[in-house]
């Protein structure tokens, strides 16, 4: 190949490298893209190896005939070109499980830290100088960057989803009579931070306040938002006002500020000494409740509109509950499917089928389980409640009171 063609070549390699590696914020995407350009431009074969992930590198990524990467350390350095300030290009000869190759690596650096390495292998003739250009550039000035790109979107998310995770899988603490399970699912494996909360709220007299709510949209807006409807509930509640008058006043509050997203929100108060339960809806989807013999119903509870519009009109209808129902809240992520009417997300809830006597928390495991939560198009929360059984009032003479 003449220095023309050569430069040309390369020219075109660099041009393919800008378009076809880095289009995707996923690490392992990330790593498969480079392998696959090398391949298709100057080898037979090539992979990613990570490091820093335990004992030894972690080949990642796969491209070509694997068989030529594999085998004993390289019998014959032919050429150590000294780039990367003592992290070089090298080339050499070697002989692998799937024969005699023309191998080379370069490693992987973005940031003076060093991610690993993509080696390469060829069967019918070494590496040129142009070549082993075009390695470093897609290594180094590409692939490397655009990982460390994924690994520090990876540990902001995480940091994102630890944060929610933090605000809304610690509600308050229920009374001792009432026992209450949760969960909650952020939209798919690398979400964003949402708006979906749940809250429990000692009153007085032994009742417990049950709080699900969803902000809407995503990112740090909304979980901005939902924590100061959260704020807002539990300063509401610590009056002891009625459920649709928590649910009104947090309406007015939140219509008075224009910055604040409007937010779907159902309450539940919970009073075991009665065995009642009241119920106040802004905008939010029924609660269910199921029953000692494991079969689900959707409750009856009026609609109001949702927090944030400031129109107000709560109804706070009570129903009766004993300890063998089990009570369900959830968000709209839980049942709502694309292209499905929400009659019939909600009768595949209300199909499930409770083990009788099961735990709270293989119930929660049940509906998210049942409903493939963990696959959900939208953040999920779940709270699970029921009342605790108490135990019997022995008199002096030996019997029950």
């Amino acid at each position: 190949m003449s220095e023309r063609d050569g430069l040309e070549s390369r020219l075109r390699a660099t041009k393919e490298a800008l378009e076809r590696i880095g289009t995707s914020s996923d690490e392992r995407e990330t790593c498969r893209e480079p392998a696959g350009f090398l391949v298709r431009t100057l080898c037979d074969a090539a992979a990613v190896e990570l490091t820093g992930r335990g004992a030894a590198p972690e080949r990642v990524a796969t491209a070509g005939a694997a068989e030529l990467l594999e085998g004993p350390a390289p019998e014959l350095a032919s050429a150590v070109r000294a780039l990367d300030r003592g992290h070089p290009v090298q080339a050499w000869y070697g002989g692998g499980t799937g024969g005699p190759a023309y191998l080379a690596s370069v490693p992987l650096i973005a940031r003076d830290e060093l991610y690993g390495k993509p080696p390469a292998a060829r069967t019918h003739h070494g590496f040129g100088e142009h070549e082993l250009a075009t390695l470093h550039f897609a290594a180094r000035s590409v692939a490397s960057i655009h990982i460390g790109h994924a690994r520090r979107l990876a540990a902001t998310e995480k940091t994102a989803v630890d944060l929610q995770r933090a605000l809304v899988t610690e509600p308050g603490r229920p009374h001792p009579n009432l026992e209450i399970a949760s969960r909650y699912l952020p939209l798919g494996g690398r979400a964003l931070v949402g708006g979906d909360w749940f809250e429990a709220v000692r009153l007085h007299f032994g009742r417990t306040l049950l709080v699900v709510g969803d902000v809407m949209g995503h990112g740090p807006d909304a979980a901005v938002d939902m924590n100061a409807y959260r704020a807002v509930l539990r300063e509401i509640a610590s009056t002891d006002l009625a459920p649709h008058r928590v649910l009104r006043q947090m309406d007015a509050l939140s219509a008075s500020d224009d910055s604040r997203r409007p937010a779907t929100c159902l309450i539940v108060r919970v009073d075991p000494a009665r065995g009642m339960a009241v119920y106040a809806s802004a905008g939010h989807l029924p609660p269910a409740v199921f029953t000692g013999d494991g079969a689900g119903e959707l409750l009856d509870v009026p609609i109001g509109p949702p927090l944030g519009t400031g129109i107000g009109g709560y109804e706070a209808p009570a129903r009766p509950i004993g300890p063998d129902q089990t009570l369900l809240l959830y968000t709209d992520g839980l049942v709502e499917r694309r292209g499905e009417d929400i009659d019939t997300s909600l009768a595949r809830l209300t199909a499930l089928h409770m083990r009788a006597g099961a735990r709270l928390v293989d119930v929660v495991d049940t509906v998210c389980d049942g409903l493939d939560a963990q696959h959900a198009e939208d953040d999920v929360a779940v709270v699970a409640a029921r009342l605790r059984p108490r135990a019997p009032h022995h008199t002096e003479d030996g019997g029950t009171g």
